[in-house]
């Protein structure tokens, strides 16, 4: 009786058992799905692969530039930066999903929760800052990405100072994806670039253009052509500061230094005192062009009237000690017209060589 009792126990143990075994094997099967979820996931990781390279059409709307430093020739900027590409892979129903668009903002939504692949855009002439803030992706039904956020950079540049202080300049900020060349990824003006109501300290904003190009570039995918976005902005300066400061009244000096030569012969001490006065403020003046010039290897259109100015009151100092002369060994006609063609000579020469170098300065450079 017993050894039936023990058969039937274990018997109903086993049966027990198998039924355990049977009800859990259903639960054990969606453990498999999570890989496959991955790897169905993973085209998503790299561009969107259609008849030819992704076309990102590019918009920069400028709101501030902070400063253009003539010594590190950079300049400092912000603006917002739009672009838009299309991904087929990111087309939702908006009934089945409840939205009409997929909005990712802020670091975390961007960078954690946002499955698709994006263009990773750098600035190229980056001068050591490049800030990127609030970032906001849309994603609409049809797969149009949209991706804006706010850039602080400041940007190399080369600067042309040879027409200082009637000098313009064209800042320019060349954009590029990362990693990958023009025919993986190209990139287009979407509209022209805007600047509302920039105001730059001694500058005028003349004009803002984009435009795309390629370039060279090792890092860019496998045949190592870039596709680029360039922003230029158009600067003139404003040269009522530096007028009033130095050339001005640089003029009424030379041009009172040439009084010399109505002053008389027989007082030669006063007529070199004045004319090196005018020449010591010649050489003021150009400690304080030095001061606000950046240190550059040309000449510029302020160097040539400096020297001018400096030149002609040294003729001034060379006069007097000829007339001084004539006067010692009873010349005293030829010293008086020697003083009477300096006084038409210098002035004329002066403000005809200023006109010369004007016109030289806008035709070669």
């Amino acid at each position: 009786m017993n050894k039936l009792v023990s058969i039937a126990v274990s018997m109903a143990l086993a049966i027990l058992c198998c039924a355990r075994i049977a009800a859990a094997q259903p639960l054990a099967e969606p453990n498999t799905q999570p890989p496959q979820a991955a790897t169905s996931g993973s085209f998503l990781l790299g561009p969107p692969i259609d008849d030819g390279p992704v076309v990102v059409r590019a918009r920069l709307e400028i709101q501030d530039i902070d400063e253009i430093n003539e010594e590190s020739e950079t300049f400092e900027f912000t603006g917002i930066l739009t672009l838009t590409w299309h991904d087929s892979r990111q087309a939702f129903d908006p009934a089945a999903v409840g939205v009409e668009e997929k909005i990712y903002q802020g670091d975390y939504q961007f960078n954690e929760l946002s499955p698709s692949w994006f263009p990773q855009v750098v600035l190229v002439n980056s001068s050591g800052s490049f800030d990127q803030q609030g970032v906001v992706l849309r994603a609409l039904p049809d797969g149009t990405q949209i991706l804006i956020s706010k850039i602080s950079a400041v940007a190399k540049t080369e600067l042309n100072l040879r027409r200082f202080p009637f000098d313009r300049q064209r800042l320019e900020a060349v954009f590029e994806v990362l990693g990958f060349d023009h025919s993986e990824v190209v990139l287009q003006v979407d509209q022209k670039a805007t600047g509302n109501a920039l105001w730059v300290p001694q500058w005028t904003i003349a004009e803002i253009g984009t435009a795309t190009q390629d370039r060279p570039a090792s890092y860019a995918g496998r045949r190592g052509i870039a596709s680029m976005f360039v922003v230029s902005v158009d600067v003139r300066r404003m040269s009522f500061y530096i007028g009033r400061l130095v050339i001005i009244p640089l003029i009424v000096i030379v041009l009172l230094t040439f009084s010399v030569f109505w002053m008389d012969r027989a007082s030669l001490g006063d007529r070199i005192s004045i004319s090196f006065i005018g020449i010591l403020t010649a050489v003021a003046y150009q400690v304080v062009m030095n001061d606000i010039m950046p240190r550059i290897g040309y000449v510029t259109w302020i160097d040539g009237f400096l020297n001018l100015s400096f030149l002609l009151m040294v003729g001034t100092v060379i006069i007097n000690l000829v007339v001084g002369g004539l006067d010692q060994h009873k010349k005293h006609d030829v010293a008086h017209r020697v003083d009477v063609l300096c006084r038409w000579i210098f002035p004329s020469a002066y403000l005809g060589l200023i006109l010369i170098s004007f016109a030289v300065m806008f035709l070669l450079f």
